[in-house]
């Protein structure tokens, strides 16, 4: 089956010409494909020459229908945003009508989708009919990714194919064969990046599914052997609490989305000794940074300076960035992520300690007690230290007296074989760590045990103020 012209001229050329896209597969929790098939097929039945020059909303149901929509729509659409499957209705009909859009594909009945806009059904692409094309591209095809803030109206990033895959190298023809998994869901950066690796690396891909228990993703990526995966930290330690943790044997771990502390990072390695384990800084706006491979938390100091086509500096405790990974601009209102000169205050504030950058938390995430600041992420990374501690979160408690006070959510690695002396005597040493290890002001003011601590959907532990 011949591959339509746009798709050789786009993203999917280097896959159509390898020819090795025909041992490649896509799979998720239902139902395996060829790549090939991905690439040759219609996840619109036929019907993406419809939505030629429009803006395409993808609000799919499956990741799998996404994939498929992204490699037909690419080169074709003029802009395609992706809509994460946690995006409120209350927020849609701001999305559809901050990026124009007049085309939305969807596997699932939807209401309230805007003023008389056409709807696109993709019933679900499990059974690919062949797409023709007549080759007419769109200069360039913007894909849009929304941000996923807790509250508030979701940001409306705006990047294109050149800028999702600035920091993704080419893997060697002759390495051996590559099976990626994640976590995340491809229709967040982190997720995305995975997707556009694979496919520009010729590699297969297991995706995960939101329906689907930990448990039961790790079981399923393991037959499908996987070698390449990734989530962030919060998704590894959930991950590492589960049996089926230890049915995988994966050559290479990588972490992004939050700070990475050590304790982590020693258990990845202690369960997984053969693995290299990389983590990364990126983030929606500003792209891939840079990534540790020394397995140690932190970057080196002299990673500002080295010249990947990346441009780093500190000013103010926050780290800015600028390069060719970068977003163009927010759609809507929203004031400019970026300074006339192109860099982005990350808002992820580091501190300088023996010649290596270390992540205290962000600019916005502040608790004030009494008018002194603490990161949460500084104290969870010294509670993580306790041996006992499988995870954590710290959040602020409402005080009469200083405004907040900080306490912490703690998960034990062994909650079950702990009695209540035993329990109590663990809190009492976390709070003596602290107290070792931090200012005054910092040492949590009270620590919980907990069963479980619940991740949003991007993947990050829910820091929810009480």
């Amino acid at each position: 089956m011949k591959v339509s012209e746009h798709r050789v001229a786009s993203l999917w050329k280097g896959l159509s010409e390898s020819g090795k896209s025909s041992e490649c597969f896509v799979q998720d929790a239902e139902v395996r494909f060829a790549l090939v098939d991905l690439l040759t097929g219609s996840a619109l039945f036929g019907r993406g020459e419809e939505l030629q020059d429009r803006s395409v909303l993808l609000a799919t149901k499956g990741q799998l229908t996404t994939a498929a929509a992204l490699i037909e729509l690419d080169g074709i659409a003029r802009r395609i945003v992706l809509c994460p499957p946690d995006l409120s209705l209350e927020h849609l009909p701001y999305v559809i009508d901050v990026a124009e859009v007049d085309g939305i594909v969807t596997d699932r009945a939807m209401t309230k989708l805007g003023r008389g806009r056409p709807l696109y059904f993709s019933p679900c692409s499990r059974s690919l009919a062949p797409g023709h094309h007549n080759g007419r591209l769109h200069h360039e095809t913007e894909w849009i990714l929304l941000t996923s803030g807790t509250t508030g109206l979701p940001k409306i990033v705006v990047h294109n194919l050149a800028s999702l895959t600035a920091a993704i190298g080419r893997a060697d023809a002759s390495s051996k064969s590559v099976v990626w998994s994640t976590f995340y869901d491809i229709r967040r950066y982190g997720g995305l990046q995975i997707f556009l690796r694979a496919a520009l690396n010729d590699a297969s891909l297991v995706l995960s599914s939101a329906e689907e228990s930990t448990t039961d993703f790790l079981a399923r990526a393991a037959a499908a052997g996987v070698t390449h995966i990734s989530g962030t930290p919060s998704h590894w330690r959930r991950a590492l609490m589960s049996p089926s943790a230890n049915l995988l044997n994966p050559e290479y771990i990588r972490l992004s989305g939050e700070a990475v502390d050590q304790a982590v990072l020693h258990r990845l390695r202690s369960v997984y000794p053969d693995a290299r384990i990389v983590h990364a800084f990126a983030s929606t706006e500003a792209g891939v940074a840079f990534e540790v491979t020394d397995s140690l938390s932190g970057f080196p100091a002299n990673t500002l300076e080295v010249g990947s086509g990346v441009e780093m500096k500190v000013e103010n405790r926050s780290l800015r960035i600028r390069s060719a990974g970068t977003a163009r601009c927010y759609l809507g209102d929203q004031a400019p992520f970026k300074d006339s000169t192109g860099w982005v205050d990350t808002g992820d504030i580091v501190e300088l300690r023996d010649n290596r950058y270390y992540f205290s938390g962000r600019r916005d995430g502040v608790i004030n007690v009494g008018g002194l600041k603490v990161h949460p992420e500084e104290v969870e990374a010294v509670i993580s230290r306790h041996p006992d501690v499988h995870m954590c979160i710290v959040r602020a408690k409402k005080s009469p007296i200083t405004g907040a006070l900080v306490v912490a959510d703690v998960v034990l690695k062994s909650p079950a074989s702990s009695t209540e002396w035993q329990t109590s005597a663990i809190q009492e040493d976390i709070l003596q760590l602290c107290r070792e290890a931090l200012p005054a002001h910092k040492v949590p003011a009270a620590i919980q045990i907990v069963s479980t601590l619940e991740l949003a959907a991007s993947g990050k532990v829910q820091r929810l103020d009480a």
